[in-house]
């Protein structure tokens, strides 16, 4: 028996299929539900979980523990049975009884940390690590990242939930670029929003639904606005040591960022890079507006979906309009990448886990996009996909994608099984 479900976390693994965790079984290959996620204070070997949003907050923080995940529907999940034996990958999807098959021999793909990775035909790619802290800054260089693009300076937080202060900051700043050196890294400003509000933070007005105060939008909002200064201030005496970038969190129009970054510069020295975060479609086509008053921008792809396709990401019940291999979303890219010339499509950078979706990657080179960051531990599996990648097959892939005319269509060409996505509310509809 294989079952097809969608991979999410890269890995292989093997072990008994459990329900809930035993004490001290770590073996184990979990089976949960979305709904169910929660910190796993002694994580299994595996995840299989049933219904999950891929795009959504709690499945992206899967993705800093490393352990193998693959996403199954209700359905696939009646084919499982408790304390059976499976084996589990997370780069394929695929699930089956038993141990892991042997797997193919793999040429190792060891990088120097701070250099790009290359496609088939020697195409430089720079493959950045998104990261939460000081941990995550060494795994990134262990697996020869190129820079750490993202810092989700919100995950940084002082013990008993206190509020965090410029010498907190300096301190784990500081920790997080030795822990990197010499990759350059990029620190994204305290981005709150509804799902990420810390326990400092009291009651804010506005602040509730998927498109209301969040990120910059609360910049000048008290307690908010000192921590940002805060941050900056901290920011600039690391600079001092390390090379480091400033990522100013969803950001609306060129007349936001071009706000914010003014303010920032009361605190940040000139030799700090400023850019904006374009998490909405309105930002992402003002590229030609960021290419002359940004040093850089990045493109974060989780909310810009939820935007384009007015479905929320973290509701498994609408994940299946969220859909990577719309060619609408595709044509959507292809507007924006060649809204930037090619000098300007240097300085920007794809966040999120639009890249990691099975066949994507290939398509958003094609598209002119070189710069992709995402979690550590999928740095390995996306090399490898490069190294059998040529630019101009992939440019001719995205040309034939962007002329598809449905989704289905798209996952035909790459080959996808249909198992692999996630069911919309009018699919399932009698």
């Amino acid at each position: 028996m294989t079952l097809q479900a969608m991979p999410f976390v890269p890995g292989e693994v093997s072990g008994l299929l459990r329900h809930q965790l035993r004490d001290g079984e770590s073996d184990c290959i979990l089976l949960l539900h979305f709904e169910d996620l929660v910190p796993l204070e002694s994580p299994p070997a595996g995840l299989i979980v049933i219904g999950g949003a891929p795009l959504s907050h709690p499945m992206t923080e899967l993705q800093g523990l490393g352990i193998p995940t693959v996403i199954v529907s209700r359905r696939q999940a009646e084919e499982l049975r408790e304390g059976e034996r499976l084996w589990i990958d997370g780069i394929t999807g695929e699930i089956g009884r038993g141990e892991v098959p042997d797997p193919p021999v793999i040429a190792a793909l060891g990088n120097t940390p701070g250099q790009p990775f290359h496609t088939a035909d020697g195409g430089a790619v720079e493959l950045r690590a998104s990261i939460t802290g000081e941990q995550g800054a060494r795994d990134a260089h262990a697996v020869g990242a190129t820079a750490v693009g993202m810092v989700r300076t919100e995950y940084l937080v002082p013990s008993h939930g206190r509020m965090p202060d410029q010498a907190f900051y300096e301190k784990a700043f500081n920790a997080i670029c030795a822990a990197a050196d010499p990759l350059p890294v990029t620190f994204r400003l305290l981005d709150i929003s509804v799902d990420k509000k810390p326990t400092w933070l009291g009651e804010v007005s506005g602040m509730t639904g998927l498109l209301g105060m969040q990120g910059s939008r609360l910049f000048g909002t008290r307690p908010v606005s000192s921590l940002i200064s805060a941050q900056a201030a901290a920011l600039a005496n690391v600079s001092r040591d390390f090379p480091l970038r400033v990522l100013v969190p969803y950001v609306a129009s060129p007349e936001e960022f071009r706000h914010w970054r003014n303010r920032l510069r009361a605190w940040l020295p000139d030799r700090i890079p400023i850019g904006p975060m374009a998490e909405t479609p309105a930002a992402a086509l003002a590229m030609p507006e960021w290419q002359r008053i940004a040093d850089f921008v990045s493109i974060g792809c989780n909310d810009l979906m939820q935007c384009f396709f007015g479905a929320d990401r973290d509701i498994p019940d609408v994940a299946g309009y969220l859909d990577p291999y719309a060619p609408t979303l595709l044509r959507f890219l292809d507007r924006v990448a060649r809204a930037a010339d090619e000098r300007g499509l240097e300085r920007v950078q794809l966040c999120g886990l639009l890249m990691q979706m099975p066949g994507v990657l290939p398509i958003l080179l094609g598209l002119g996009f070189r710069r992709f960051s995402m979690a550590p531990r999928l740095i390995p599996a996306m090399s490898r996909v490069l190294a059998r990648t040529r630019l101009r097959e992939a440019e001719q892939l995205a040309g034939t994608v962007l002329e598809a005319a449905d989704s289905g269509s798209v996952r035909d060409l790459l080959g996808m099984a249909p198992e692999t996505r996630p069911p919309t509310p009018w699919s399932q509809s009698g």
